[in-house]
């Protein structure tokens, strides 16, 4: 069998730890055959789990750290002891060449602190953005970014995001040329900050890249399934995914309620099971797991701190795919061509 994705990860982030992490891959694992791992952390925590999953042992290298970046820690105290902790162990497996990708569910800000010191950005790319799925009523997720990174973005950054998250939806969804949008307070073009304006006016004009820009959208409209891409800054976007997800939740937990308030609503519920079902499978954060952090010289997956093992699978299996479809590579085409674009249109000026 031919070698696949190797993929490097921080076995002591998240919530759970080691449990879960290698649970997720034992799952991964079965449903991937190619796929390699190095593992990070406590080797005393995470052999025995590693036995508790027939079939792992042979695709899983244990490397020991004594150190762990804490959930409260901070990104310059991070980046000071990254060497010797699972998180920066793991991306420097993939800045030496020993991994294909990261994978963290740690510490966002540290992750995104060491992997920025460690890879450095791609040329082109002023600040990487933070990229995930959203579910939508559509055929399939929308990419959205940045979902926290850079609170303050310009218009460059925000042209430079949409290039990134064009090439992640072509990877990932498989769409020759993503609908692109930008989240504004409204869809007309006179609305919005001037750096959303001039962001704007750029991407319309370039007509030559592999997406289809069409304007702004609203943040009522991100679950229609009417985009693919959605870019904003990391403020907006960090608000808009925690809106977006505690209204998840408080639907399911207000149907939840509803459903066990009488007899008559618990026979409801009876006869409503196969809906409610497919609304928790769409709704479940497990099942879009695995938010990447584009525009680096290498690749690295953020995973939720309370994933399950299926989500901890998911985050792999979104790694191995950008792996095997090199989207470095693409968003590096990409960028190519939009600066030299840029450069012909200033020197036709």
């Amino acid at each position: 069998m031919t070698a696949g994705p190797c993929i490097a990860i921080d076995a002591m982030g998240g919530d759970v730890g080691p449990a879960a992490i290698v649970a997720g891959v034992g799952r991964a694992r079965r449903k991937d055959r190619a796929l390699r791992f190095h593992l990070f952390g406590d080797e005393a925590l995470i052999r025995p789990e590693i036995d508790r999953h027939k079939g792992i042992a042979e695709a899983v290298a244990v490397h020991h750290a004594i150190d762990a970046i804490q959930s409260s820690e901070k990104p310059r105290q991070a980046i000071r002891r990254a060497r010797t902790t699972s998180m920066g162990m793991a991306i420097n497996a993939v800045k030496d060449g020993q991994a294909d990708a990261a994978l963290s569910a740690g510490n966002t800000g540290a992750l995104m602190a060491i992997a920025k010191l460690a890879l450095r950005t791609m040329p082109g790319i002023d600040r990487p953005a933070l990229a995930a799925l959203l579910p939508t009523l559509g055929d399939q997720d929308l990419v959205m970014l940045d979902l926290g990174a850079n609170t303050e973005c310009d218009a460059q950054n925000l042209v430079q995001f949409a290039v990134m998250g064009a090439a992640y939806a072509r990877t990932v969804l498989g769409v020759d040329a993503p609908r692109v949008k930008l989240l504004n307070i409204g869809t007309e073009e006179l609305k919005g900050t001037d750096e959303l304006k001039e962001a704007a006016a750029l991407l319309r004009e370039a007509t030559y890249l592999p997406f289809r820009f069409s304007g702004f959208t609203e943040g009522d409209q991100l679950s229609r399934g009417e985009v693919d891409v959605v870019v904003t800054d990391g403020f907006s976007g960090n608000i808009a995914l925690k809106t977006a997800e505690g209204t998840a939740r408080f639907v399911t937990d207000l149907l939840r309620r509803a459903f066990t308030s009488s007899l008559r609503s618990k026979a409801g519920f009876a006869l409503s099971r196969p809906a409610l079902h497919m609304l928790k499978v769409h709704l479940d954060p497990n099942n879009h797991n695995g938010a990447v952090f584009l525009g680096l010289n290498g690749l690295v997956v953020k995973s939720h701190g309370s994933a399950t093992p299926k989500g901890v699978a998911n985050a792999i299996h979104v790694a191995a795919q950008m792996v095997r479809n090199d989207i470095t590579r693409k968003i590096g085409d990409d960028l190519d061509e939009f600066r030299a674009h840029a450069f012909a249109g200033e020197a036709a000026k």
